[in-house]
């Protein structure tokens, strides 16, 4: 039998023109592929002879998989012949199609390990039937699916021309046909996570647990009361059953409103989450919020009077929050007038902007490997809270991170810096505002930053599929649905938009989340985080302030690694790691060991009173907002509603896309560092714009991570993968802070006045 099977093996590869022996990589999966089947085989006859009604199916689903990896590997072999031509160079092999073919090899892996635990165990008493049952069943949904995902690469690959990712000349509607029919469920359950680092999955999984979970107290209907006296049970089934864990987040995908992803990633904003840096994190000496009055900004260059306009747009001249972050208070800082004992001014600054999909989160939000980035850059650190979408649509945000970028550079000196090297850096959303921001310096005479560091950044801001944007059918952060709502909510705003009154947006700067009622904060995160740090408004005559000093105490890496070990145990500990089958029992999903009374008893109650927190946490947060507002309705009745609204066009617009930027624009760039993630729906847009650099002459280096997701810098802190990850950004950004001045393009930051 296994040689027939490296035969047909042989004759798909020459079918497909590829030769084991100049691709070792085809060669390994030949291997696993004969394996997988050979597992499949054995499982499938064992289990032929078994009449009940999971032996059927577990028999069923083994014969499933072998038709569907006879199916799916030619088509990955077929990608595997051109997947090459789209890398940047030959020293960086990734690109949306690599990606996929990563997903296979790993949905193979996943497979073989689960046949394996099977072939062992399926003869023991204690095998657990019913349970292997649904996790056969499910990974034979998700070859399935695989399946149809290649097929759409084979398309989009037909229509691709000169190693380009995206395809922007087809018709909208023969696009939306690539990925509209692609079944999402079977990568939300048993095997949510599958394809990302073992030190991710456990979060990943709780963050796909804990949106089910708020989507119930978000959507579910009646009084605070009756909110918060819901039965536990109704959210412990997403525990309990991952394909309801599935369906529910599929269904948030394609009908909830920009609205949901912008409460739902607020979450890592809120009271239940604010002092987790200060945990986690190491300790640093300033860690302030700002606001930057919207005041009349002159810069001289090269004795040329440049004014910087006011940001205006949709929601008028309003102040701009920035947190200052510094793991040292050095001299010229505001409020160290009367200091003693001053660390010299740095000869490097970081201007940063947060990700958040241009509608959520804050410096507050990123704050966590902000401080470590202080600390082993040791140079301050300015994040801009930019207004956000839907409420601020474009070119609000752009407008607020020009205008604050300009602002440093006439009065870094206030920051703890004499300005000699002013960098840049963001992720995702933010990475792309400061690319933009860039293009408004080269093109209004400006002096551009040192060197930019962009992390995952979107750069392309349209409706156009690529393979790797294919991947949020998979990405249990990114779904298509929210990636899709959050770009329509910055680039296509309503008409009618702007506030009737901005004045009324800000009654003041300095009230703190708790002070704030649950029907505000939709409107009041179009421009800041609600933080607790009183705020310092800046002007041009008067730039004093007294800055809160914290205890300059430095974490030894004992206590950094006791504090990351016990929020990982923490979210271990809550994670789904147990299913039931059909009599009611728990079990491990693949464990056969049997669990005692009292620890069953012990689980389900740390289980309900995690669950009783965390949805009472929710249900009185949103409260008020039941009460003031209308009821929000969960709308799953429309299928199609998701796809009709990406029908609406967006405009090739530079300051929105920086990869439509000229030649002449791009020439122009100070030195670049992207960074980005195998696994990540912006990673064709990385690989597209640093080739664009690269065929201008730039000076540009791309990074791209294995296992790790779209904003991983969140997670830092909580895996030592993501961790890894973020040091190698703090790395990159040192090798633009050394670059020795005459490779600087244009004049120095520091010559403006």
């Amino acid at each position: 039998m296994t040689e027939t099977k490296v035969q047909n093996l042989e004759t798909d590869e020459q079918k497909n023109g590829i030769q084991t022996k100049e691709h070792p990589e085809i060669s390994s999966m030949d291997n696993d592929v004969v394996l997988f089947k050979d597992l499949c085989s054995a499982n499938a006859e064992y289990f032929s002879k078994d009449s009940s009604e999971n032996g059927q199916r577990l028999y069923i689903s083994f014969l499933s998989l072998i038709d569907s990896i006879n199916e799916l590997y030619p088509k990955v072999l077929d990608i595997a012949k051109r997947v090459k031509e789209f890398d940047f160079d030959d020293n960086t092999p990734g690109n949306g199609y690599r990606s996929y073919i990563r997903v296979f090899n790993l949905a193979v892996k996943y497979a073989i390990d689960l046949n394996q635990k099977i072939l062992w165990r399926r003869a023991s008493l204690l095998f657990r039937k019913s349970i292997l049952t649904k996790e056969i069943e499910s990974c034979a949904h998700l070859l399935s699916s695989l399946t149809l995902c290649f097929k759409h690469l084979q398309t989009i690959m037909s229509w691709s021309k000169n190693g380009n990712l995206f395809v922007e000349d087809r018709p909208l509607e023969e696009l939306i046909t690539v990925c509209q029919d692609i079944n999402q469920y079977c990568f939300y359950g048993r095997a949510l996570g599958f394809q990302f680092c073992d030190s991710l999955k456990n979060v990943l999984q709780f963050i796909a647990l804990s949106m089910a979970i708020f989507s119930e107290a978000y959507y579910s209907q009646g009084s605070l009361i009756s909110k918060a006296t819901n039965s536990v049970m109704t959210t412990t089934k997403y525990l309990t059953d991952p394909e309801q864990r599935a369906k529910r987040i599929v269904n948030i995908s394609q009908s909830a409103d920009v609205d949901f992803c912008k409460a739902f990633w607020f979450l890592s904003e809120s009271e239940l989450m604010s002092h987790l840096p200060s945990v986690v994190s190491p300790a640093v000496a300033v860690c302030k919020v700002i606001v930057i009055a919207p005041e009349p900004l002159t810069l001289t260059v090269n004795g040329k009077e440049i004014e910087i306009p006011i940001p205006l747009s949709h929601i008028g001249s309003k102040p701009i929050q920035v947190r200052l972050i510094s793991y040292r208070i050095r001299e010229g800082m505001l409020g160290t007038k009367d200091k003693t004992f001053l660390e010299p001014s740095s000869e490097g600054l970081l201007v940063h902007c947060h990700g958040g999909g241009f509608v959520a989160q804050s410096s507050k939000s990123h704050e966590g490997y902000l401080r470590e980035w202080a600390k082993y850059l040791n140079i301050p650190i300015l994040s801009i809270d930019y207004s956000l979408a839907p409420e601020a649509p474009f070119p609000r945000a752009l407008e607020e991170v020009f205008y604050a970028y300009c602002w440093v550079l006439k009065n870094h000196q206030f920051l703890g810096s004499n300005g000699k090297k002013i960098i840049v850096a963001g992720d995702s959303a933010g990475a792309n505002l400061l690319l933009c921001t860039i293009l408004k310096c080269i093109n209004t005479g400006v002096p551009t930053p040192h060197g930019i560091f962009a992390a995952y950044a979107p750069t392309l801001i349209k409706f156009a599929p690529s393979p790797a944007r294919l991947l949020c059918m998979m990405d249990p952060l990114l779904p298509f649905g929210f990636l899709m709502r959050c770009l329509k909510a910055y680039a296509c705003p309503v008409d009618g938009q702007m506030l009737n009154n901005p004045s009324e947006l800000y009654n003041s700067d300095t009230e703190s989340f708790e002070e704030i009622s649950e029907s505000d904060l939709v409107e009041l995160q179009a421009h800041k985080s609600p933080v607790s740090e009183a705020s310092n408004t800046l002007t041009y005559d008067s730039l004093t302030s007294n800055l809160d000093e914290l205890n300059e105490k430095d974490a030894t890496s004992v206590e950094i690694e006791k504090s990351q070990n016990y929020i990982a145990d923490m979210v271990q500990k809550y994670v789904l790691e147990s299913d039931t089958d059909t009599e009611g029992n728990r079990a491990s999903q693949l464990d056969v060991e049997t669990s005692s009374s009292s620890t069953d008893s012990s689980f389900q109650n740390r289980l309900y009173s995690f669950v009783s927190t965390i949805k009472g946490h929710f249900s009185s947060m949103l409260g008020e907002r039941g009460l003031k507002s209308p009821e929000k309705v969960l709308d799953t009745n429309k299928p199609n509603k998701l796809w009709e609204e990406l029908c609406d066009p967006v405009p090739s617009d530079p300051y929105m896309s920086p990869y439509c930027a000229s030649d002449e624009e791009l020439t122009k760039f100070p030195n670049i560092k992207i960074l980005t993630v195998e696994l990540d729906p912006c990673l064709d847009d990385c690989v597209m714009f640093a080739k664009r650099l690269k065929a201008v002459g730039n000076n540009v280096t791309l990074d791209i991570l294995q296992g790790l997701p779209h904003g991983f810098l969140n997670f830092s802190l909580l895996s030592k993968d993501a961790h890894e990850g973020s040091k190698l950004c703090v790395q990159r950004m040192k090798e633009l802070l050394n670059f020795d001045k005459d490779l600087f393009k244009g004049s120095s930051p520091s010559d403006s006045q």
